[in-house]
């Protein structure tokens, strides 16, 4: 790294691509700011993990990609917790890439392989640029198909200028000004910067294509002056373990479950919460399986509340072959014999691994449909696939009722969107083993249930808020 004293300027000059202003300035230190990259050398950086070429060209670092290597990554030597970070890019249309943040290499993990947050640059068109993707661990934490506004803040073949302000568990992005992510997660606290050439594998036509970064420049001191104001529009996502941010607070959310107790839930069928077969643990509550049976072991389990127009979110995470679901509009009157209680269903599955996958109608019983009724797509981003982020790993599920409109999310992007009023719903239910239950999933309120279906499923960070 380079240290300069206040007294030293570097001198760059003014170049104007598109709208987009690279600025002149007579500092390298002002107010704190610290450059990380001099034009001349490399000094302060080291390359970890592929072998992807880097140059200097115009005072600008240009990475070049390279067929048979993996990702690449120029790292700083030093890391840094709390910062802002800006930085301008111009990438190869054709090639996505990033810049690392709080990332790490350790010999004990994955042999060394670069991991942690990436500011994404995806010159494609599904366009996720300043969205934060979890490099070789979580994948996707902040898509932007939250963020249709931040989708379009990236513009191909010009200059682009990024920031990332990380205080704290808060992490946001922005491109050319607009907000792209809103981020709060506490996995890792520190690490170094890394530009990413992304690997291309055995594609030649994708060889030789050059990424360009310049104006590279964090600081770690006095960072409330400096930071931006949020834009209340781009919605925050947290993945804190059991517990509530303090946006989401004013916003009206609450625990569901304490992730301790079992205050605020019981058996489906019971009385009382069952004594055993559901499991909590470290911040971790576990349905333990039997015989792969339909509520067969412990059973379900309810809220003791009821609710109508809400927002319900929870991580999950299944077993191999695994299958379970989370309820709503449940009314655990209607069905006190075998089986499970009655109401909508968002299906957990093992799509790959579970037959239940391949009955029902086209897909309507793979993981995030409306269970029999609706199979779930990506209705995000256009020829997507859902983002199930796999068997072990935890997995986002999000449901949205209000005004009658109800939508299923899984790990950020949209599967399903229903009006359980509509005469379509109607003719779907008609159809289905719902249609003995009169007016099947428009009851007014109902409870939300976590399904014994006989197979080990993990669930934590249950939040809800109602709206009015």
């Amino acid at each position: 790294m380079i240290q300069l004293k206040s007294k030293l300027f570097f001198i760059t000059s003014l170049v104007l691509v598109g709208f987009i202003g690279v600025k002149t300035y007579s500092q390298v230190n002002e107010d704190g700011w610290v450059t990380l990259f001099n034009g001349k050398n490399f000094d302060g950086w080291k390359q970890l993990n592929g072998t992807a070429e880097y140059i200097i060209e115009n005072n600008e670092i240009v990475g070049i990609t390279k067929t048979n290597t993996p990702n690449s990554f120029l790292c700083t030597e030093k890391n840094y917790g709390n910062f802002i970070l800006e930085f301008e890019i111009l990438a190869d249309p054709l090639i996505n890439t990033g810049v690392q943040f709080r990332s790490n290499s350790f010999k004990d993990y994955k042999k060394g392989r670069v991991h942690g947050y990436q500011f994404e640059i995806d010159p494609s068109a599904r366009a996720f640029s300043g969205g934060i993707y979890d490099e070789s661990r979580r994948a996707w934490l902040y898509p932007l198909s939250l963020n249709s506004k931040g989708r379009k803040a990236f513009i191909n073949g010009v200059w682009n200028k990024c920031r990332v302000e990380a205080v704290g568990n808060s992490i946001r992005t922005w491109i050319n000004g607009v907000q792209c992510s809103s981020l709060v997660d506490d996995l890792t606290a520190s690490g170094f910067i890394g530009l990413q050439v992304h690997s291309i594998g055995t594609n030649e036509a994708r060889a030789g294509k050059k990424i360009k970064w310049r104006n590279i420049r964090i600081k770690t001191d006095n960072l409330e002056k400096e930071s931006w104001v949020p834009d209340p529009q781009v919605r925050e996502v947290s993945y804190l373990i059991n517990k509530i941010t303090d946006n989401e607070k004013r916003n009206g959310w609450r625990l569901l479950w304490d992730g301790k107790t079992t205050n605020g839930w019981k058996g489906a069928k019971t009385a009382q919460f069952p004594k055993s077969g559901w499991e909590i643990n470290n911040g971790v509550l576990s349905i333990l399986a039997t015989d792969g049976g339909e509520s067969t072991g412990p059973g379900d389990i309810i809220t003791k509340d009821v609710f109508s127009d809400f927002e319900l979110e929870l991580e999950f995470k299944i077993t191999k072959g695994a299958n379970s679901g989370i309820k709503y509009f449940v009314d655990p009157e209607l069905n006190k014999g075998p089986g499970s209680a009655i109401g909508c269903e968002f299906q957990i599955l093992d799509d790959n691994n579970h037959p239940d996958a391949k009955a029902g109608t086209g897909g309507n019983r793979t993981i995030a449909s409306l269970y029999d009724l609706i199979a779930a797509e990506n209705l995000s981003i256009q020829g997507r696939a859902k983002q199930f982020k796999g068997i072990g790993r935890w997995n986002q599920a999000r449901i949205v009722v209000k005004n009658g409109k109800v939508q299923h999310w899984l790990n950020n992007e949209k599967t399903i969107e229903y009006d359980r009023f509509s005469q379509m719903f109607r003719a779907l239910v008609a159809y289905s083993k719902y249609n003995k239950w009169p007016e099947f999933g428009q009851w007014a309120s109902g409870h939300i249930l976590l399904q014994d279906h006989g197979d080990t499923v993990h669930f934590r960070s249950i939040k809800i808020r109602e709206f009015n």
